[in-house]
């Protein structure tokens, strides 16, 4: 009989692709697992897989409804982190019941998203042994078990308000973080961000139901963290990569026509362009990224998904596409964990999300730093101030980075040859803990031997 596991991510592109790849970690290693995505985005991975055998041949997809009705924002995370507490417990509950039913192997472990707390609930209610799975850096999931004592402390409000804008080190060994970045204030509407402190403190309170907390990441990334938190165990980096497989669970198909336009370029010359799922630019803020693009007169690779921008169909600068025709490439969704490993890449213009950070730093490319919201700003904090393998840009007075500010921050960090040797060094340290005998994979083997008692 095969260990039967359920994994169920946030319903959101970050969590569902390293979720994904844990699931098909545990497959090699002789596991079933079925894989439990929310209708929607059930819809969207099935679309976007070229071939679908690839993936359900290997892991088995299921879905349940969000509560939210087929055309309402799923972006909107207040409404659909308050519709998944309230109806995908109960569907969870009816699932399970069905499986163990219908199947020989019964689940016997549920791996949760650190964000959905109630399946940990749910699990602990049917007797089912449980872990929390951590898709982002370990000190956000660190900050957010600590909520109790920054409200002692008198740091931030009942609520999640800083009392005082400032700076704060939850041990005096890790990185300082802004009270005003905190990832359950960044959504600049009240209710969301009260909603979204509510999911934490909920979240808190179902993590006394896990019996591991998983993370994907790594001691050498994160020593700090896991010093303070000795009961996290990092698994990570989980990167296609290291299985030498192909990574999946996108929501929007993959171009991979870049990939050739990529061959045809000089070693390091290409400056890729990615800011995730969920960023959204003004207007004008768009036409100064492109303008910037042009004037370093460098190759460069864009992802530009449909709906990066604000209401605006074309929202380029007029004749841009013309003029960066020869040089300049733009995709609506790339297959990043390729592209950064091609040697044609020479630096990542980010928006820092995790996965796009261990996934730069897996292939030692160094970063330019473009956070927008939640974890992104803390995981500009580790690539600039604590690992040095990046700049970030300014502002002008208007909250607008010019084009002239992207330019000479491309010339900085493309001249920088220390750097890019750190960029380089912490690539190795990345390969070799997830290797026979490291550390990630020491923590993986553990987990695994658990999962089987």
């Amino acid at each position: 009989m095969e260990t039967h596991v359920l994994a169920i991510p946030y319903p959101a592109q970050g969590h569902v692709i390293p979720l994904l790849e844990l699931a098909q970690c545990l497959v090699h290693h002789g596991f079933k697992v079925t894989f439990l995505n929310t209708e929607f985005n059930h819809e969207r991975v099935m679309n976007a897989l070229l071939d679908n055998d690839i993936l359900t041949n290997i892991v088995n997809l299921v879905s349940i409804p969000d509560g939210l009705e087929p055309w309402e924002d799923r972006n909107d995370l207040r409404k659909l982190t308050e519709s998944t507490w309230e109806v995908m417990p109960g569907k969870l509950e009816e699932l399970i019941e069905k499986i163990n039913g219908s199947d020989n192997n019964k689940i016997t472990c549920v791996i949760a998203d650190g964000c959905q707390g109630w399946a940990l609930e749910v699990a602990e209610k049917m007797r089912i042994r449980r872990a929390a799975f951590w898709p982002a850096a370990a000190a956000l999931w660190a900050l957010q078990l600590s909520i109790p004592e920054l409200i002692a402390d008198g740091i931030i409000e009942s609520y999640g308000t800083p009392v005082n804008n400032q700076m704060i080190q939850l041990s005096p060994s890790m990185p300082s973080m802004n009270t005003e970045n905190f990832p359950w204030l960044c959504f600049h509407d009240e209710k969301t961000n009260k909603s979204i402190f509510d999911l934490f403190t909920r979240n808190n309170k179902a993590m006394k139901f896990a019996d591991r907390l998983i993370s994907n990441s790594s001691y050498e990334l994160e020593s700090a963290t896991f010093a303070l938190f000795p009961n996290f165990l990092p698994i990570g980096p989980l990167l296609a990569s290291n299985r030498l497989g192909k990574s999946i669970g996108h929501f929007w198909p993959e171009d991979s026509t870049c990939l050739e336009w990529l061959d045809q370029q000089p070693a390091q010359s290409v400056i890729y362009v990615a800011f995730g799922s969920f960023t959204v630019f003004s207007q004008i803020q768009f036409q100064e990224l492109a303008m910037g693009l042009e004037i370093t007169n460098r190759p460069f690779l864009w992802v530009v998904r449909p709906d990066i921008t604000e209401k605006v169909t074309d929202a380029y600068p007029r004749g841009f596409k013309e003029r960066v025709a020869t040089r300049g490439r733009m995709v609506g969704w790339a297959p990043q964990d390729k592209v950064l490993a091609h040697p044609s890449v020479a630096c990542f213009l980010s928006h820092c999300g995790w996965n796009s950070t261990i996934e730069g730093i897996s292939n030692g490319i160094p970063f330019l730093c473009w956070p927008f919201f939640a974890d992104q700003f803390f995981n500009q904090t580790y690539i600039c101030d604590v690992w040095k393998i990046g700049l970030w840009f300014n502002k002008d007075e208007s909250g607008i980075i010019r084009h002239k500010e992207i330019k000479e921050k491309v010339e900085e960090l493309l001249a920088d040859e220390a750097l890019k040797a750190r960029a380089l060094h912490l690539k190795e340290v990345s390969a070799e803990t997830v290797k026979g005998g490291g550390c990630s994979n020491n923590n993986f083997n553990s987990f695994i031997r658990w999962m089987k008692e």
